[in-house]
């Protein structure tokens, strides 16, 4: 089952405005529940501490913490779960992780959404649904009715990633995603608890823009 609310953020502490724990600990006053860790170009030591710095400063919200990378580093840091990257073997991430842990996996086209493992697997992420400043050039944006396809072809719930914004989280919804990840738009707020509180406003059907497509 995923997390509620079901809007992941995604860790990047070269976007991070300060410290990335403390930007972690804003998005969770709120209201995110849900963080994975992606550093993926640390060693993994370094990955371990500073995941265990992040668990620290969010413990108040008891969010669930995952890991972006290899189930036995998310094992070793202590992790709630994985989020695999296109490709990874979710059966074998299921069976180290345990019955309890979030599996994720990305996936980029309609044939590995089709593929994905139902009886491992919590969610897949895909991307890009819109165009993100995160990473420019990659593309094209799938839009509403490119996420819809993968919602369609999917067996397991969808995640929509890249370029979401409170302007269109909903659009999303009404897509079928099962929930958002988001990154840039909150490491880079000023104010990231704001940004995440507008964004799952957006989602739950309460924000300015939130009119449904």
């Amino acid at each position: 089952m995923l997390p509620e609310p079901p809007l992941l953020l995604i860790t990047d502490r070269t976007l991070a405005q300060g410290d990335l724990a403390q930007v972690a600990m804003e998005a969770c006053v709120g209201g995110c529940r849900w963080i994975s860790f992606r550093e993926k170009d640390l060693p993994a030591a370094e990955q371990i501490a500073l995941f265990a710095h992040l668990r620290e400063a969010t413990r108040a919200f008891r969010p669930r913490l995952t890991l972006h990378g290899p189930a036995d580093l998310a094992a070793a840091a202590g992790a709630d779960g994985v989020h695999l990257s296109g490709g990874g073997h979710a059966g074998a991430a299921r069976a180290l992780l345990g019955p309890d842990a979030l599996v994720g996996l990305s996936v980029h086209t309609l044939a590995e959404a089709q593929a994905a493992d139902g009886a491992s697997l919590d969610y897949i992420t895909v991307s890009p649904v819109f165009l993100t400043a995160s990473k420019p050039g990659h593309g094209p944006a799938l839009g509403a009715s490119g996420l819809a396809a993968f919602v369609a072809a999917s067996p397991v719930p969808v995640i929509a990633l890249a370029g979401i914004a409170p302007d269109n989280a909903r659009v999303c919804r009404d897509a079928g995603a099962a929930g958002l990840a988001v990154m840039g738009s909150v490491m880079r707020a000023e104010d990231p608890a704001a940004e995440f509180s507008a964004l799952l406003a957006a989602w739950d059907g309460k924000g300015p823009n939130s009119a449904r497509a």
